[in-house]
């Protein structure tokens, strides 16, 4: 098997693995009523005063509109609260309740463990070679459809 076709091979199967592992070990009793796409959109909103729809959605490349639909079951089951800028009353802004913040807690621990497990067998060469490859890999995809 030539390296193209395996590397394809290998991305398109992380991808999906890596997706299905992360709604598995994400949701959780816990967090049962939320998916691995909410789980997401709370990792954009971030902790603190949160931000604007308008930032959330760009961070995750979706229109306002469809971050609207995501965001009022979020504010329906406590993770989020939305109000209105007082400086601008056309900008909404979102910010995570403690619920919210728990979840964001979760899902950012998950990520940490499977960081870790990537390179805790890798010496300082190879971790530099991975990182550099998958920034390029980044580069790619962020400016695929440009």
């Amino acid at each position: 098997m030539n390296a193209q076709k395996t590397i394809n091979e290998v991305l398109v199967t992380l991808f999906n693995e890596i997706w299905q592992l992360e709604g598995d070990a994400i949701i959780t009793e816990e967090f049962k009523n939320i998916s691995n796409n909410d789980m997401h959109v709370i990792e954009a909103i971030g902790l603190g005063e949160g931000n604007s729809m308008t930032k959330i959605a760009k961070k995750l490349s979706i229109t306002v509109g469809s971050l609207t639909i995501a965001m009022n079951n979020l504010v329906l089951k406590g993770y989020v609260l939305r109000e209105r800028s007082e400086k601008d009353r056309r900008v909404v802004n979102v910010k995570l309740t403690e619920t919210g913040e728990n979840a964001y807690y979760h899902h950012e621990n998950y990520h940490k463990q499977m960081v870790e497990a990537v390179i805790e067998h890798l010496n300082e060469d190879e971790t530099e070679v991975l990182l550099g490859s998958l920034e390029k890999l980044m580069y790619f995809f962020r400016n695929y459809s440009k």
